[in-house]
């Protein structure tokens, strides 16, 4: 008799593929990032004062300009004196200034002072720094030479010394008055510090419009402005982003120099404002008040040194993590 075969047993399909998504640039950036303690630590911090300087009304004990007779210039809390008008005291936690004001309400006030003046010069630093590198590195030719030159007069500028110039002679102008100062220091950081950016925009671009991705893009028949925006500019981003966190850090301490020589924001008068003090404007208090009251210095002080050093960890972070040599680290 003939022996049947035996049938092979059949091998169903999985009823679902089990699909790998593909490898993002930014999320693998993120995942290097968040494994970086220090850039978490710096995260966590910025995080912080970031949530103090929001809500800045509900944590402070008292108004930043609020006075409190017979209570000026005590010490913190935690320290005792001879002098009972000097002892500290619980409702004020780091003491008091030279005319009685709570140092801790100020400090809070303080901290969205200084996360302004951090974030929204960036903001608009990059946005000039990257459209003149962009167009710079894209034209070349005269456009190139034109906005070269012009990005190193600025650049050949003093910083620092603008920044005073421009302080000094508009300070008590209307334009000087808007937002207690905050707009004339916006604008002077904003003109001289985009220079780095566009240099920055400018290599890269230069270096990636010779790719064959640019070349497919013209061969298409795309336009210029598609071919900046949709493939130049994605792809320059990484340092682009890195350079915006150091320019943070970079704005809070101009505009601590600024304030501890006097030439800063300008002090509130108005218990209503928004902005009533700044952490500069503290300095200049404690420098003044140091032998008598040191904590008004020492105060301000470490909040600043705690937010430029949470800074230059997350830019450091920032570019280990968006190097692509550090992906299989």
């Amino acid at each position: 008799m003939a022996q049947t075969a035996h049938a092979l047993p059949r091998i169903s399909a999985p009823d679902q593929v089990i699909e790998r998504k593909p490898a993002s640039l930014y999320r693998d950036a993120l995942h290097r990032l968040l494994r970086n303690k220090g850039s978490v630590i710096g995260l966590i911090v910025v995080a912080f004062f970031a949530f103090v300087a929001i809500f800045a009304p509900l944590l402070a004990p008292h108004g930043a300009l609020e006075l409190f007779p017979n209570n000026s210039e005590r010490f913190p809390a935690w320290v005792s004196d001879p002098n009972p008008n000097k002892t500290g005291k619980p409702e004020f936690l780091l003491g008091t200034d030279s005319i009685g004001r709570d140092v801790l309400s100020r400090l809070i006030f303080g901290a969205r002072t200084s996360m302004v003046v951090g974030f929204i010069p960036m903001v608009i630093i990059v946005f000039v720094g990257t459209g003149i590198g962009l167009l710079a590195g894209f034209f070349g030719g005269k456009t190139d030479s034109f906005l070269m030159r012009l990005t190193d007069v600025v650049y050949a500028f003093p910083d620092l010394l603008f920044f005073i110039i421009v302080m000094t002679a508009l300070r008590e102008t209307w334009l000087g008055g808007l937002f207690n100062g905050l707009f004339l220091l916006f604008a002077a950081l904003a003109i001289v510090n985009w220079t780095g950016v566009a240099r920055l925009v400018r290599g890269q671009v230069l270096s990636l419009k010779e790719k064959e991705f640019i070349e497919a893009a013209r061969a298409t028949g795309s336009r210029n402005e598609q071919i900046m925006f949709r493939h130049l500019l994605p792809n320059a981003m990484s340092p682009i982003i890195v350079s915006a966190a150091f320019l943070v850090p970079q704005a809070i301490l101009t505009e601590a120099i600024l304030g501890f020589i006097g030439v800063g924001v300008r002090p509130a008068t108005d218990p209503a404002s928004v902005f009533p003090t700044s952490w500069g404007n503290m300095l200049l208090e404690g420098r003044n008040e140091f032998l008598s009251q040191p904590y008004l210095l020492v105060a301000p002080a470490i909040c600043i040194a705690l937010v430029l050093l949470s800074f230059t960890f997350i830019g450091d972070g920032l570019r280990d993590a968006l190097d692509p040599r550090q992906k299989n680290n």
